[in-house]
């Protein structure tokens, strides 16, 4: 019993800071202590400048052999295609006909790895798990967009071409990714960093997962959930508990345990991601529906990962 009680702690421990900051920034917005304009800066400043810094220092400093990720990696693609090819026929199957089915696939797989996924990991493992998730981070984020552009772009052969071309123009681009690809060339040259360098990252970093996780409870507006209940509810259920459930059971039969499964659970059992609303509206589609998935998913999330960790970890797997 005594066991179980710590287990639960453990659960809450991980859960329960992430939810209430998210909490605080929904509040703050609420009580006009920030606003639309502030969510939109401090956004900025998180993905453009303390994000990119945490995730290169959390690469370029950690004792880790990337070489051995690459197994882990390939087995997270392929089954990020796999699932993806799953919301598609399971979407077409329940709303036959219906022309939002773009925003309910993309709903139902595009994870918030780069902010509440990450925050996760590093509740769970802490800063010697940051490494290999911002490498997954890495990946999976160009795997997600390719599979946004085709299941949001129009039906044009040309249309299609033309926005995985402007994807790859922006992933290119993307702070994010030339930060992590930064800190593995770092990493794989074992380059000492400056230690003024690293301070300065450090500080950055401190106020990176804080400062994007009030912004997502700023841009929380529940008020738009009051509608398209059945599709939002079905996408949802999707990405809070076929997802990290499909994941997590075959990256185990599969044979990952301990950090690696942790992982494919925690970052599978992430809400949808934010860039799926302006991926949505770039689309002209469904984005109160859009909105509505980001909302329900932030605000159930915590029950998946609280439940599904209290397992996991009951059952000695993470």
């Amino acid at each position: 019993m005594a066991n179980i009680m710590e287990q639960l702690a453990f659960s809450l421990s991980l859960v329960a800071p992430i939810f209430f900051i998210i909490s605080l920034g929904y509040i703050f917005k609420r009580l006009k202590w920030t606003n639309a304009n502030f969510n939109d800066v401090a956004s900025r400043l998180v993905f453009n400048v303390a994000l990119p810094a945490m995730l290169f220092l959390s690469i370029a400093t950690a004792d880790h052999n990337f070489s051995q990720a690459t197994e882990f990696l390939a087995f997270s693609v392929v089954m990020t295609v796999i699932f993806f090819l799953f919301c598609i026929a399971s979407t077409k199957l329940a709303f036959k006909g219906n022309p939002d089915h773009g925003v309910l696939i993309q709903g139902s797989f595009r994870a918030n790895t780069a902010i509440i996924g990450i925050a996760y990991v590093e509740n769970a493992y802490g800063s010697q798990g940051l490494a290999l998730a911002a490498i997954y981070v890495a990946v999976i984020t160009v795997v997600y967009n390719i599979q946004a552009v085709i299941c949001l772009s129009p039906r044009s052969a040309g249309s299609k071409l033309q926005s995985t071309k402007t994807i790859f123009i922006n992933l290119a681009k993307n702070p994010l990714i030339i930060a992590i690809a930064l800190g593995v060339v770092v990493s794989l040259l074992n380059i000492t960093l400056p230690p003024v360098i690293v301070d300065t990252g450090n500080y950055l970093s401190r106020i990176a997962l804080p400062l994007a996780l009030l912004c997502t409870g700023g841009s929380l507006d529940f008020r738009m959930m009051r509608e398209e209940k059945k599709p939002t509810w079905f996408a949802a259920s999707n990405k809070l508990m076929v997802a990290p459930f499909a994941f997590t059971l075959i990256g185990y039969l599969y044979g990952f345990r301990g950090l690696e499964l942790g992982i494919l659970f925690f970052m599978n059992a992430a809400p949808v991601a934010a860039a799926s609303y302006a991926m949505t509206q770039a689309a002209g589609a469904n984005t109160s529906l859009s909105a509505n998935i980001i909302g329900l998913t932030t605000l159930f999330s915590s029950v998946t990962v609280c439940v599904g960790s209290l397992v996991l970890k009951v059952l000695g797997l993470i």
